[in-house]
C-alpha cells in the first residue's frame, strides 16, 4: 500500500541538491507529486508531496537525513486531496516596505474565512527611484459565501494605511 507524505527541507544551498532529493525519493520506490522549492537568503527552502510505498517510510527518512546539510521533517497526509468549495481569487500587492504588511493583509483574509494557498512575497528595487518595495502574490481560497466586495472594502483601507496598492483578479476553474 502506497502512503503519500509531505515533505519540508531546509539546508544550505548548492547546486545537484534538488537531485539528490530526487534520487532518494526514486531508490524508495516514490513517486514525485509535486513541489515548491526555492533559494530564500542563500538557504535551500522546499516542500513535495511524494507517494511511497508504506514499509520504506522509515528508510526514506534515513536517507534523506543522510544529506549533508539538510533539514528534513516528514509528515503524513491524505491519500486524496480535498475538492474545496468556494472561489478561486489571486491577490497582488505592492508598495514601500514597511513592517507589518504581511500581518495587516493576512488577518483581514482570516476575518473573512479566507484560505491562504500560495503565498509569495519579495523585496525590489524601485524603477526609478531604487527606493525598497514590498511585492507579494496569493492565491486565495474564498469560502462559499464570502462577500467579496466587503473584503476588497476592508482590505483596500488597510492599503491605504499601509501605502500600498493591492488588486485583485479571479481565477477560473
Amino acid at each position: 500500500m502506497s502512503i503519500p507524505l509531505v515533505i519540508t527541507l531546509v539546508g544550505a544551498d548548492r547546486t545537484g541538491l534538488v537531485e539528490s532529493v530526487a534520487r532518494v525519493v526514486a531508490e524508495h520506490d516514490g513517486n514525485w507529486l509535486e513541489s515548491r522549492m526555492c533559494r530564500l537568503g542563500g538557504e535551500f527552502a522546499g516542500i513535495l508531496r511524494v507517494e511511497i510505498p508504506a514499509e520504506k517510510k522509515s528508510a526514506l527518512l534515513a536517507a534523506l537525513q543522510k544529506i549533508s546539510g539538510l533539514n528534513v521533517v516528514i509528515q503524513p497526509t491524505q491519500s486524496a486531496v480535498a475538492a474545496t468549495s468556494g472561489r478561486q481569487t489571486k491577490l497582488e500587492i505592492v508598495g514601500s516596505d514597511r513592517p507589518g504588511i504581511v500581518r495587516e493583509i493576512t488577518s483581514a483574509l482570516a476575518r473573512a474565512n479566507v484560505n491562504v494557498e500560495e503565498f509569495f512575497s519579495e523585496l525590489v528595487s524601485a524603477p526609478m527611484s531604487g527606493e525598497t518595495l514590498f511585492k507579494a502574490s496569493a492565491r486565495l481560497q474564498l469560502p462559499e459565501h464570502c462577500d467579496l466586495a466587503a473584503l476588497k472594502r476592508d482590505l483596500e483601507k488597510i492599503a491605504a494605511d499601509l501605502l500600498v496598492d493591492v488588486s485583485f483578479a479571479e481565477l477560473k476553474a
